[in-house]
């Protein structure tokens, strides 16, 4: 009975935070997008194996309309594609293009979103190289992009997420660069939101790269950011300061912007990362 009550009392949590987010009146088009490392589903890893925390980071998804995830195994995003029925998505595996290695899916509302173009690049020195790892990078890291139109009224929007290495410092520079460019490239009138796992600080050298091209959301918001001032927590506690989870936008409103932080119902962290969530709204 107490588990119950438990559950029930930090799901009404979760939905009151995203109740308190809601778009305002006169802002019906508005979207709500987060990006969330949600860890792999790792067999050593205790009281937070992912059977444990996988129903609540279903549900915390289920708040958005487009939520970029990073870290997922290709059971995890058979489990995530079941639970989140609602959701159509996309994603490969960085170790073949297929299925093998971590995913970095984005998750999109069927009934919002209609995909115009969609497909992955890899971080290194040849992008249209499938499983290639980059410069130092430890593994093959990967950009899931997609080209959509918003069904209410016909507005594109690109969403693009990553997830940079954890290990190479020169491979986290170059894809902070590569990104830049590519985004760069696409015509300025098209809003983009880039999301995911940089494993960087805020004012380091990745990041620098990308705020040539696009706008961190955080500074970009017209409303005060809130939440922890990181993003961090290793299944223990919450790092000061230690914000590596970013999403960075162009030609797109911010709303709000909110790191968040869903607990499993034995209130535990759900994830050693905290999601970011931005409310958004992007002009026809």
């Amino acid at each position: 009975m107490f588990r119950s009550l438990l559950f029930l009392s930090l799901l009404a949590s979760t939905t009151s935070l995203s109740i308190a987010q809601a778009p305002a009146d006169g802002q019906t088009d508005s979207l709500k997008v987060a990006t969330y490392n949600i860890r792999y589903a790792n067999p050593n890893d205790g009281k937070d194996v992912w059977p444990h925390r996988q129903e609540f980071v279903i549900e915390y998804c289920k708040h958005n309309d487009i939520i970029g995830l990073q870290e997922v195994t290709e059971p995890q995003f058979a489990q995530l594609r079941a639970g989140l029925s609602d959701f159509g998505s996309y994603g490969v595996g960085r170790d073949d293009g297929k299925s093998g290695g971590e995913h970095a899916p984005i998750f999109y509302r069927k009934d919002k979103f209609e995909i115009l173009d969609k497909g992955t690049f890899w971080l290194s020195e040849s992008p249209e190289t499938v499983g290639v790892k980059g410069w130092d990078a430890a593994l093959p890291r990967t950009c899931t992009w997609i080209h959509f139109r918003d069904r209410r009224n016909g507005a594109e929007l690109y969403v693009a997420n990553t997830h940079f290495d954890h290990r190479g410092a020169k491979a986290r520079a170059e894809s902070g660069k590569l990104l830049a460019e590519r985004l760069g490239k696409l015509p300025q009138d098209l809003p983009i939101i880039l999301m995911g796992d940089f494993n960087t600080l805020i004012d380091s050298e990745p990041y620098n790269a990308i705020v040539t091209s696009l706008t961190d959301a955080r500074k970009a918001s017209k409303s005060k950011p809130t939440g922890p001032t990181s993003t961090w927590n290793g299944f223990s506690k919450i790092a000061p300061d230690r914000i590596i989870d970013h999403v960075f936008v162009r030609s797109v409103d911010v709303l709000r912007v909110a790191v968040d932080d869903p607990k499993t119902d034995r209130g535990r962290f759900a994830s050693d990362h905290l999601p970011v969530q931005v409310v958004v709204s992007v002009d026809e």
